[in-house]
């Protein structure tokens, strides 16, 4: 199975996880994205989240949350997404950047409109209490 490494930034309010969705998309994501070769985990988060959002993600108090794998929403069957996660505070302005078409916060009623690797974050959120 091929597998897809991404990393991505869990930020909860008020129990709702921040989600963006890109042009032409058609489910949430949670934040982050692929990682680079050679980059660590908090190096991804940092680029990624200020590509996307930017903000500057603080990564000096960086927490991992969890590493999620399954099928990878929108390629073919067997090709996996392993998101390992992290939450973080931050610096800035939430401003979606030229690729984000759209920035949401959302709660576990919403887990149909994101993709399964997020769904399974989202019930890991929701068993905790963290995700309303």
């Amino acid at each position: 199975m091929t597998a897809i490494d991404k990393v991505a930034w869990i930020k909860l309010e008020n129990g709702k996880i921040l989600s963006t969705r890109s042009h032409g998309k058609d489910v949430y994501y949670i934040p982050g994205g692929k990682r680079e070769p050679g980059e660590t985990d908090m190096d991804t988060l940092a680029r990624e989240i200020s590509e996307e959002l930017t903000v500057i993600v603080r990564t000096d108090g960086a927490t991992h949350v969890g590493t999620f794998e399954a099928q990878a929403h929108g390629h073919p069957t067997g090709t996996a997404v392993r998101m390992t996660c992290y939450s973080a505070e931050y610096q800035g302005t939430l401003t979606p950047s030229s690729e984000i078409a759209e920035l949401i916060w959302l709660t576990y009623a919403d887990r149909d409109r994101v993709s399964p690797v997020d769904q399974l974050i989202f019930d890991h959120l929701h068993q905790r209490s963290l995700l309303s």
